[in-house]
């Protein structure tokens, strides 16, 4: 079945999110943003907005709402997402990161999924991260809900190809982004800009990719993280 140009944007109120918004509205979409703070988004261009949080259990209905009221969805793209360094292992940080990168992904991604289950095809786009590679120490919490992020979108790929559902699957694994969700006294390496990052994401879904690193420094650099054996990995200092 032929798909339209509705998209839903879930994550739209700042940075890379908020880019792809606005590039898919220049490419002529019809989208939906969602997001906490819905004063950010009044300028994106959408036909429809509605306050999400991602960590609330009533956040899939704000998405069904947000859905009606665009007009259906052809394309669900997911940015929502925290993340801190967090050497000291502060509770408070490493269980809120669960909840939003874990569970809160967990159940846009999932309501998603069901809604273009029913509906015969759709597309889900979703920035995980490099970070899910290896267990990065400085951040535990972090690259722990980004691999699983990885390993959840790569189960619904085979998924919907077990059950000859139409579901196209994009998961998107930045490297390193300046946005807020980096800010703080530690200048992060190879740091990329949300506006390149975002016209490398609008390529990916345009091209219906399965999984797409950014940038071309990060596609050379992950899979040599990923040979590292495990000895060698603990004793480095990041």
């Amino acid at each position: 079945m032929e798909q339209g140009k509705k998209a839903i944007v879930v994550g739209a109120s700042s940075g890379i999110g908020r880019e792809v918004a606005r590039l898919l509205v220049e490419q002529g979409w019809t989208i939906g943003v969602g997001a906490r703070r819905t004063e950010r988004m009044q300028d994106i261009g959408a036909a429809a907005v509605e306050a999400i949080d991602v960590t609330r259990e009533d956040a899939t209905a704000s998405l069904q709402r947000l859905i009606s009221k665009t007009g259906g969805m052809d394309l669900f793209f997911y940015a929502s997402g925290i993340g801190k360094q967090n050497r000291e292992l502060h509770e408070d940080i490493e269980l809120s990161t669960v909840q939003t990168n874990g569970v809160g992904f967990t159940r846009m991604v999932g309501e998603a999924y069901r809604y273009f289950a029913r509906q015969g095809y759709g597309h889900i786009a979703a920035i995980t991260s490099i970070a899910g590679t290896k267990g990065l120490g400085p951040a535990p919490s972090y690259s722990a809900t980004k691999a699983m992020q990885n390993v959840y979108l790569e189960a619904l790929e085979q998924q919907a190809h077990s059950r000859r559902l139409d579901i196209r699957i994009t998961d998107i694994r930045p490297g390193f982004v300046d946005t807020a969700l980096l800010s703080g006294d530690y200048r992060y390496p190879m740091m990329l800009r949300p506006e390149r990052v975002a016209q490398e994401i609008v390529y990916a879904i345009n091209h219906r990719k399965h999984v797409r690193v950014i940038d071309w420094k990060y596609r050379i650099l992950t899979p040599l993280w990923r040979c590292l054996p495990r000895f060698i990995w603990r004793r480095m200092k990041l």
